[in-house]
């Protein structure tokens, strides 16, 4: 059976602040309706290298984009490329450089912040420049994709969370708050998703240190949470996952096949590893 998919990357977010600011996503874990996973992520742990490593299954080291300006379209099969091969309908509400991965680079604003192109990777988008670009925004314009154009393949890619890193730092009130109005969004939308029949999962691409940055190895720079919603998944995490097996996942939650991405058996129910 092939389902329909919802990522949320929550940029900037080490999974310490999520465990313990998100209420609502810990709740839906509390009462077995999602499950938590803490992922490392990749290296270097930061945004551009981690987008495609998230979307490609590739790391960094191996996919070339090693840092923030590597500005180029992708050199891999991405979740995009496979879905709209496939004849599903893919769709981003996300930050500029997702654009400049699997659409077109460089990113030029009038021609591609808002796309609708069949013939492209991400066929419908709506994509922003700015880090304080404020989230609920970002939310809307994603639930307007949804409701709009019914993607088999929606990625949700809000800034807020790691912009108040860097200006404010991982110890702060406005880091963490910022994790806290995230959850509040994701309590208004993930229900509606749910119920339109959407397998959804929520991660970040890397964390966020003291110092108000990250790329390095601190456990608050390299430790993500991975919740998972939904009745594909088997909701065991007795195991771990890693950050190079989401894309393979994705993929088979989608049913795409005729690609050599790594997955996560353990992840998905019994009838869903095929």
């Amino acid at each position: 059976m092939n389902h329909t998919v919802i990522l949320v990357i929550l940029d900037g977010l080490n999974y310490r602040t999520a465990h313990d600011c998100m209420g609502f996503m810990q709740g839906l874990a509390e009462s077995q309706d999602a499950t938590l996973y803490r992922l490392d992520c990749e290296l270097p742990s930061l945004s551009r290298p981690l987008y495609e490593c998230i979307l490609t299954g590739i790391r960094p080291v191996d996919s070339g984009v090693v840092h923030n300006q590597v500005v180029r379209l992708s050199y891999n099969d991405s979740i995009f490329s496979l879905a709209q091969k496939a004849g599903k309908i893919t769709a981003a509400a996300a930050y500029h450089w997702v654009s400049e991965l699997y659409n077109r680079a460089p990113f030029d604003p009038v021609r591609d912040r808002f796309t609708h192109d069949d013939s492209l990777a991400i066929q419908h988008g709506c994509f922003y420049q700015a880090d304080s670009y404020p989230d609920d925004h970002l939310f809307m314009d994603a639930e307007y994709l949804r409701r709009e154009y019914h993607p088999d393949f929606l990625l949700i890619h809000p800034m807020n969370i790691d912009d108040a890193g860097h200006k404010f730092g991982a110890d702060s009130p406005q880091y963490r708050n910022s994790a806290r109005r995230a959850d509040g969004l994701l309590s208004a939308y993930l229900p509606v998703w749910r119920e339109a029949g959407y397998q959804v999962l929520v991660t970040s691409d890397h964390g966020m240190n003291n110092d108000r940055s990250h790329g390095g190895i601190l456990d608050e720079e390299r430790h993500v949470p991975l919740f998972v919603v939904g009745d594909a998944f088997s909701h065991d995490d007795s195991l771990p996952v890693k950050q190079t097996q989401l894309c393979g996942a994705i993929c088979q939650l989608l049913g795409l096949s005729g690609h050599d991405k790594s997955s996560v058996p353990h992840l998905l129910r019994e009838e869903h590893h095929g």
